[in-house]
């Protein structure tokens, strides 16, 4: 396609010199994007620009936004479920991310071996991060449920009382966050692939060196995939702090705010409360947090993460 674009140029003078074929490819390069241009500027910069006007005006969907200066910041500082909201996100973030990690890196380096049934296993456990996100939860939904749950029937095998699950206050973030080990399919494909690209040679010079198992772990392979750990980590800290669908189908933020996400609070002011302005606030808030917990990931990532050929 890119040739045809370029074939298209004449050979028109730009200060009576011809165009050069580095500035024709770069030509052609921006009309074979410029669908997604288009696409980026109309669905996504534009509502981000309309987002920033709109948190400085009251706009009920209904009627026209009125504009209100910094009453909804007013209004923010005021309102007792932001903390609560962030309090719960922090806390699911917290725990839900490295157990998903450890328990997807764990299970690629068991895929991670020369057998006839691997790619079976690897299909296995990938496949349930691969339903929609609806149907796990009205799967997990059944799990918790109080009176013929899995969860409850798993702990009357040791003897263990029956418990409310999403219905207890202290224990509905610990089955979101069980839940959300569900899930580790995508980041154990990308630990698999990182895992397969340590070169083996390392491995055997490390067992002419003596060094055992744990050695070839932590000195070898934890270092050497440290940069994709970064980048699931990275990713896995954006979408705990987006978890919405979950919450909204199996909890609805309750029982009393147990479960209420900060996601889920944008979302019922936006569209339960009509209070578009004030949502407009809170996503930007969301924005800049998880701008600054990105940022400060990397910069501590200089400390334990290796790539290779750098500092």
């Amino acid at each position: 396609m890119g040739k045809q674009l370029l074939k298209t140029f004449p050979k028109i003078g730009f200060r009576k010199k011809a165009l050069s074929m580095k500035q024709k490819e770069a030509i052609a390069g921006y009309l074979i994007i410029m669908p997604w241009i288009v696409g980026f500027l109309v669905f996504s910069f534009g509502p981000v620009i309309a987002s920033f006007v709109l948190m400085f005006t009251k706009w009920e969907l209904i009627t026209a936004p009125q504009w209100i200066q910094f009453d909804n910041f007013t209004r923010l500082i005021k309102d007792p479920l932001v903390p609560k909201s962030l309090y719960n996100t922090f806390i699911y973030t917290i725990f839900s991310v490295p157990l998903n990690l450890l328990a997807a890196l764990c299970t690629a380096m068991l895929l991670n071996v020369k057998s006839k049934a691997s790619n079976l296993f690897r299909t296995l456990i990938y496949l349930p991060s691969q339903m929609p996100a609806a149907a796990t939860a009205i799967l997990w939904f059944f799990i918790f449920s109080p009176t013929y749950g899995l969860a409850n029937s798993v702990l009357g095998w040791f003897g263990i009382e029956e418990q409310k699950w999403l219905w207890d206050i202290h224990l509905v973030k610990p089955a979101l966050i069980i839940m959300s080990i569900w899930n580790l399919g995508v980041p154990m494909i990308i630990f698999l692939a990182a895992l397969q690209g340590v070169p083996d040679q390392l491995y055997e010079a490390a067992i002419l060196d003596g060094a055992g198992k744990w050695k070839k772990l932590f000195f070898i392979t934890l270092p050497l995939i440290s940069p994709t750990i970064l980048f699931n980590l990275v990713i896995g800290l954006i979408g705990s702090f987006q978890v919405f669908t979950q919450v909204f189908i199996m909890t609805g933020g309750g029982p009393g705010n147990a479960s209420l996400m900060y996601v889920m609070h944008i979302y019922n002011n936006a569209f339960a409360n009509f209070r578009m302005g004030y949502a407009s606030l809170l996503a930007w808030v969301l924005f800049i947090l998880v701008m600054l917990l990105t940022y400060l990931q990397f910069k501590m990532s200089k400390a334990w993460v290796y790539y290779e050929g750098g500092n």
